[in-house]
């Protein structure tokens, strides 16, 4: 018979609410600027920017939280709700029907001229009004600029919307008729776009949110479970799991229902998202933190930390973890969706979008959250990490290959679990097992900072120039060679345990007067051989 702990029934809760409040709308960030016109290259440049306020935001949240221990839960409460209503803003983003998709960037139509060309007004190229509606062209004898009138994306193909084309550099005559035509994004006043720097805004308010919010979490379920439990980590984090999947297969199928457009209205993913937000802040209420002794000097003790080669090691490793994860996470689903209007699968992509979460999680991450602390103890952190890239670089191999978006359900419901997974529960376990007394919510935000933070902005911008100029198909291709390479690097630069558990805050712990506590905790000279 199963026993409910009922200790730590509030965090698991938590988890629980919070990721399903997250669900519906952390998968298609990325998708909702491609909605409203932005290209690959400027939203790589975006989700580059976004980490490195949260490289700064969690140490300094999570140093807060440690120092002013009475505000934790009004610190916790106080995000969650920023969080929400940040998010909750993308109702209000204009809907984008002038927005024209061009698949790999660029793409050639065959154009009827029902206007002769004149010459470009500089206005038009200036103007945020044209900035979703002009596109660039390399046209039969000229370069042009197309203007089209609404749903350009739909009528320009099939011919039935009026259009016109004004000249920039003409080349002679231009007959009317049919021409062939090269079009390629122009991005010269997305800049300038209302609509662009509100859903950068709310981008911004609502992911620092959430991530400082995650980091905070993991400290404080690591300091419920203490250190005699740390292992159960997995266990509580698993429920995160479950809600976000379920909820993101359950948006995924409203938003299909409510809108058969090719630009999805976002509805009934907010009402989903406001709902368990709700439930959580409720959870969190509930929530009732232990009392920690706390650390004289938090900055002394982290920088006595960073100091170690293995800490320094660890940290460059779960740096390229997040590279690679965000490149998975904002582009994935890009390439997906151009995977489906090659294959003409449209006007299913919501649905198989909120399958392929629900697969991740479901199927893939439960498992593993539930096993990882074993997994753990058994391989150690270095083997874990080196399985990890490995996998990284089938998983990312296999989504370049994918010939339909339904494949893509497949491939993440077998390879989420031990990349994803596995690979976060390591790092947030060894930044548990490391941190010096009263310092865990700092650890955690470092170690996140790292991963999500610095690797999410170097992965998202490389990941973007890359989607921009090579395609979906190729980019992955390239970072999964680069997870091979990153596994090799792991085996040979970083044996520091060969199937032990590794509890290196005893380093900080200088031996008492009672020598046999040394055979329990290991002292620094132990860590030395370790290396």
């Amino acid at each position: 018979m199963v026993r409910l702990n009922r200790r730590l029934l509030p965090i698991k809760a938590h988890f629980f609410f919070f990721m399903a409040a997250m669900g519906p709308i952390l998968p298609q960030l990325s998708v909702i600027g491609k909605q409203i016109g932005i290209p690959p290259d400027v939203m790589g440049y975006i989700m580059a920017v976004l980490p490195i306020l949260y490289v700064l935001a969690k140490p300094l949240v999570g140093f807060l939280a440690d120092y002013f221990k009475s505000l934790r839960k009004f610190i916790f409460m106080s995000l969650i709700v920023i969080m929400t209503l940040a998010y909750a803003g993308f109702y209000f983003l204009p809907s984008n029907s002038h927005a024209i998709s061009l698949d790999e960037g660029s793409a050639r139509w065959n154009v009827t001229v029902l206007q002769a060309p004149t010459e470009c007004a500089q206005e038009v190229l200036s103007s945020p009004d044209y900035c979703q509606t002009v596109v660039s062209a390399e046209c039969d004898g000229f370069q042009a600029l197309i203007v089209a009138g609404l749903n350009l994306s739909q009528n320009l193909l099939h011919g039935n919307e009026s259009h016109h084309m004004c000249s920039l550099h003409p080349d002679g005559g231009s007959p009317l008729g049919n021409l062939s035509c090269q079009l390629q994004h122009t991005d010269s006043c997305i800049y300038g776009s209302g609509r662009f720097w509100l859903y950068v805004c709310l981008l911004f308010i609502g992911t620092i949110g959430f991530n400082v919010t995650n980091s905070i979490s993991d400290a404080c379920c690591f300091d419920l479970l203490g250190e005699d439990e740390q292992d159960k980590y997995g266990a509580q984090r698993v429920w995160g799991t479950i809600g976000f999947g379920a909820t993101a297969l359950l948006a995924g199928i409203l938003v299909d229902l409510w809108t058969a457009d090719a630009v999805k209205s976002l509805t009934p993913a907010l009402i989903i998202m406001a709902v368990f937000s709700l439930l959580d802040l409720f959870s969190v209420s509930k929530l009732k933190l232990p009392k920690l002794g706390g650390s004289e000097s938090i900055a002394a003790d982290v920088w006595q930390l960073v100091r170690q080669p293995p800490i320094v090691i660890f940290l460059v490793f779960a740096t390229v973890a997040g590279i690679i994860d965000s490149f998975i996470i904002y582009f994935m689903f890009w390439h997906v969706e151009q995977v489906a209007e090659e294959t003409g699968y449209m006007h299913q992509i919501k649905l198989i979008e909120g399958l392929v979460v629900a697969a991740e999680c479901l199927a893939g991450e439960v498992p593993f959250f539930f096993y990882s602390g074993k997994i753990i103890k058994k391989l150690g952190y270095v083997h874990c990490m080196s399985m990890c890239f490995l996998f990284y670089a089938l998983r990312l191999s296999l989504i370049s290959w994918i010939p339909n978006p339904w494949y893509l359900v497949a491939v993440e419901l077998f390879f989420q679990g031990i990349t994803y997974a596995l690979c976060y529960t390591c790092i947030v376990a060894y930044a548990s097992a490391v941190a010096p007394p009263g310092t865990s919510a700092t650890v955690q935000g470092l170690m996140a900072g790292m991963d999500d933070g610095l690797g999410f902005s170097i992965g998202s911008l490389i990941g973007g120039f890359m989607f921009k100029r090579l395609g979906g198909r190729e980019s992955f291709k390239y970072f999964a060679i680069v997870a091979i390479c990153t596994c090799v690097a792991h085996i040979l630069v970083r044996p520091l345990s060969r199937k032990r558990q590794f509890l290196p805050k005893q380093v900080y712990q200088q031996p008492t007067e009672q020598p046999q506590d040394e055979a329990k905790h290991p002292p620094a000279q132990e860590l030395q051989d370790m290396r």
